[in-house]
């Protein structure tokens, strides 16, 4: 049987079990726009400040947005929003951490004691003060999630096969997305995002993690763990075995045992030698530009601005279409899952950011002209559209997985947890001024993405490496090749660092 490429039913559940927490993220992510307005009015009733005029508005069916909004109201919804982000910054740092300290499965396992609290506070958050109980509840729940974001791709970027490594990687993208669909359906009025039932909605973000626990046991922990940082071969081949059927092991326990080999020349890389240092400089640049690229292409604009255009456009229902989006969004990362490991990551990602490029381009013009010309808004309303799927062919899943690909096991743990954290700074700067910028610019706010956008096409053309089909070694072997022809003198570090560390 030819090694490393089998698909077998253990691998299916330990991917599915992993993903499930990228599930959580992604419904995470979604659970707090739709009921909005509601939660807002139980802030204000339990501030002191939900007026009697406003309980009229309520009751006569008057659209509340037209109700005053209260500025302690509006601190404590934006705080409510903005802390999930500010949490998954700091625990992004971690990742390397709780990944080594008892396993990719057991850290796994670990973090979920904090997603099961953050349900339960949003959950029972009427039963004191709901503001402040939502507000720690989306705390923990953000700094379970900046754990998982990294935890989720390494466990299976090093568990995959060679062959699939690209489709099963992507699927932590795939879950993200359909977790935000599913709190974008079941947070609509007249399931769970009224009155009633709104905390059930926000508690029922810790649900994928009691499932998880669950079936974390029946996961084999990841070979590469097991051989290169603790030494076990024998447990690494049983793993192996179990992930893969039966075949000859010997070539991934080969491969494994040169890169220890390396891993124990190297000294253990922390985050901050890893900044220091300019061996690894090559990779972490692409590293964190891709995860760059995704955030500031404008896709989070595109969530916010989107009921807008469709409400202009005269769509009945705007929130139906937000749906769409997130429909399209589900199944253009099918589409990615099924070519990554065919077309390749460079390639996906160079046709993504230029369509979206293309796209934002026409939104800016059908933007600009909607009010002139009729037929313009279904131009913005297919740019947003297409701009979704282009998205999520490239753009969104590939940076979440390529990181663990670009890095040996040494410096593989810091790099995740820096480039997590960039993402999440990223995703925050973009939450907290976007309001602003789109104040200032008006229509021409995606004029300054298409911009943002040609730039980072520009720069994966030219600097980031094909990893399709290849082994962590020979993508090392890229980055050193080209290594040592700008910089000669890296090499010299190299030998500095295998010394310091054999003595």
């Amino acid at each position: 049987m030819e090694s490393g490429k089998q698909l077998t039913g253990t691998l299916a559940i330990a991917v599915f079990t992993a993903v499930l927490g990228s599930l959580q993220y992604g419904y995470s992510l979604g659970v707090i726009n739709a009921p909005q307005k509601v939660i807002e009015k139980h802030y204000a009733r339990s501030l002191g400040v939900w007026t009697e005029r406003a309980a009229v508005l309520s009751e006569n069916g008057t659209e509340e947005g037209e109700v005053e909004r209260h500025p302690s109201v509006i601190m404590y919804w934006s705080l409510s929003v903005s802390i999930f982000s500010i949490g998954g910054m700091l625990s992004s740092f971690l990742v390397g951490f709780v990944g080594d300290l008892r396993g990719r499965v057991k850290g796994m396992l670990m973090v979920n004691v904090l997603a099961v609290a953050a349900g339960l506070l949003m959950g029972l958050c009427r039963m004191w003060k709901p503001h402040l109980m939502v507000i720690a509840g989306r705390a923990v729940m953000g700094f379970y999630c900046g754990l998982t974001s990294g935890l989720v791709p390494m466990y299976v970027g090093e568990i995959s096969p060679k062959a699939y490594r690209g489709a099963l990687g992507t699927l932590h993208q795939l879950a993200i997305v359909t977790g935000i669909l599913i709190s974008q359906v079941i947070g609509l009025d007249f399931i769970l995002g009224n009155d009633n039932m709104w905390p059930l909605l926000l508690g029922l973000s810790g649900a994928p993690a009691v499932l998880q626990s669950l079936l974390l046991p029946l996961c084999p922990e990841s070979p590469r763990y097991l051989y290169i940082l603790l030494g076990k071969e024998q447990e690494a081949r049983k793993s192996l075995l179990r992930l893969k059927g039966a075949y000859d092991v010997t070539p991934d326990l080969e491969e494994m045992k040169r890169e220890k080999e390396e891993a124990d020349r190297e000294p253990r890389v922390s985050i901050l030698s890893l900044i220091r240092s300019s061996v690894y400089r090559q990779q972490l640049v692409v590293a964190l530009m891709m995860h760059l690229s995704q955030q500031f292409s404008g896709i989070n604009a595109i969530f916010y601005y989107s009921t807008d255009i469709f409400d202009q456009a005269g769509v009945a229902q705007p929130v139906y279409a937000t749906i769409g989006v997130g429909v399209i969004n589900t199944i253009f990362t099918l589409v990615s899952v099924a070519l990554v490991d065919k077309a390749g990551r460079r390639t996906l990602t160079l046709t993504g950011l230029g369509g979206m490029c293309l796209c934002a381009v026409a939104m800016t013009v059908g933007l600009k002209f909607q009010k002139e010309i009729l037929w313009m808004s279904y131009v913005s309303m297919s740019a947003i559209f297409l701009f979704v799927s282009f998205f999520e062919i490239g753009p969104g899943p590939i940076p979440w997985f390529i990181v663990a690909e670009l890095f040996s096991q040494g410096p593989r743990p810091a790099a995740i947890a820096l480039a997590g954290c960039c993402n999440w700074t990223s995703n925050f700067i973009i939450g907290m001024t976007f309001p602003y910028i789109q104040k200032y610019l008006g229509c021409y706010v995606f004029a300054l993405f298409a911009v943002l956008l040609l730039s980072f096409t520009v720069f994966i053309y030219l600097r980031v490496p094909e990893t399709k089909g290849k082994s962590f070694e020979e993508i090392a072997a890229v980055f050193k090749k080209g290594r040592k022809k700008s910089n000669p003198e890296d090499e010299t570090e190299i030998q500095h660092l295998k010394t310091s560390t054999s003595a």
